[in-house]
């Protein structure tokens, strides 16, 4: 296996956009919705407007050209060649950073990140805060490979991770991540000869204990509410995406309109995006971003290869117990919520935990980055001052 780490030029051909124009121009749309807002799904006003805009007015090239304000590299891992994002900090002794994103997100998620904490003086932080970052796009994402046999978890793309890491030559790492990205920062965390010495997550994964099921206490019963909330109304795309992608595929990889149905929901019920009683994505996340994400997915094809990580992961987790350090940020409208106390049981070594955010959801890199930041760093310095790294 070549261990080559190569430049990357992200682009989107011009044949590939006007078939996007074509196919969006012969959207069949379906009968409109039975009910006033988002309970049965994408409301078709709300659909037609965004397609209309995404074909006329949004610029097909804004990712490759946001793409491209870092370095772009690939190399190959496991077989697959891996695309990430590499941007090294101003400041020598910067700490690196492993970043880890989710679905429906990319690496996207993380730009808004990159340029306080690679140079921390020019964004109101010290040259103690400052980090070199890695942020690669999972295998069967974006501009990284698909996969074409099974067995590529989250406990493999962390071995590929930690290959990564010391191919760029970073000996020992942190890392953070939400969504997948907490479980494969998880994953890192328990290899046996990881060089990962410790994570930050914006996704506990752990099991309710009896405590949290008896309670009254206002952060347990949060905690239950949330989990049953999920698995009552949220929790359908995770079950056809971990028994049958391949069926979903072929929907999301014919159909721009079906991709961004797929996508946009997501943002609309997992953002903080509610507004006098009013639920809008575009409260949280401004129009041309969120279809950077959906144009991300659908000129690379990827909507049926990211599903594919759900049907390897999502129905068995490791919830093993994770004695290397960790931080948690969680923010009031994340999927999943736990309270210190809970979240101890799992994380033997919790030294951060941050629950007092007074917005934000489930992507709160693109939601509140001013919060994600300054936890970063508030994580980064205790680590430093209990001599953890």
């Amino acid at each position: 296996m070549s261990q080559a780490i190569k430049s990357f030029s992200p682009k989107f051909s011009d044949s590939a956009i006007e078939d996007a124009h074509r196919r969006l121009g012969a959207t069949r749309y379906p009968d409109a919705e039975a009910v006033e807002d988002w309970e049965q799904g994408l409301p078709l006003h709300y659909c037609q407007e965004l397609i209309r805009h995404w074909q006329q007015d949004y610029d097909w090239q804004r990712v490759p050209r946001r793409l491209s304000q870092c370095e772009n590299l690939v190399t190959e891992l496991e077989g697959l060649q891996i695309h990430f994002l590499h941007i090294r900090s101003p400041h020598t002794d910067a700490r690196p950073l492993l970043i880890t994103h989710g679905w429906p997100g990319s690496v996207l998620e993380f730009l808004e990140l990159i340029a306080p904490l690679t140079d921390p003086t020019q964004h109101g932080g010290s040259p103690a805060d400052a980090f070199h970052i890695v942020i690669p796009s999972l295998p069967g994402y974006g501009f990284s490979e698909r996969p074409t046999t099974a067995g590529f978890d989250v406990h493999r793309i962390a071995t590929m991770w930690d290959k990564l890491m010391l191919r760029m030559g970073y000996g020992h790492y942190i890392a953070q991540g939400g969504d997948w990205g907490s479980l494969v920062t998880h994953a890192l965390l328990l290899l046996p000869d990881t060089h990962c010495m410790a994570g930050h997550i914006n996704l506990p994964i752990l099991a309710p204990d009896e405590h949290t099921l008896t309670s009254d206490e206002p952060a347990e019963k949060a905690t239950l509410q949330a989990a049953m909330h999920y698995q009552t109304h949220e929790s359908g795309y995770s079950k056809q995406q971990s028994t049958r992608p391949q069926t979903l595929a072929y929907s999301l990889a014919d159909s721009p309109a079906g991709q961004m149905a797929w996508i946009i929901e997501k943002f609309a019920q997992w953002t903080d995006c509610v507004r006098n009683g009013i639920r809008h994505p575009e409260n949280a996340i401004d129009r041309d971003t969120l279809l950077d994400i959906v144009t991300h997915y659908w000129m690379t094809n990827t909507g049926g290869s990211s599903a594919r990580l759900y049907w390897e992961s999502f129905n068995q987790p490791d919830l093993r117990p994770i004695e290397a350090p960790i931080g948690i940020s969680l923010f009031p409208k994340e999927l999943f919520l736990c309270s210190e106390r809970l979240a101890g049981t799992r994380y033997q070594q919790l030294i951060f935990f941050n629950d007092d955010h007074p917005a934000g959801g489930h992507f709160a890199a693109m939601e509140q980055p001013a919060a994600m930041i300054s936890d970063i760093r508030q994580w980064r310095s205790t680590l430093e001052s209990q001599e953890l790294i």
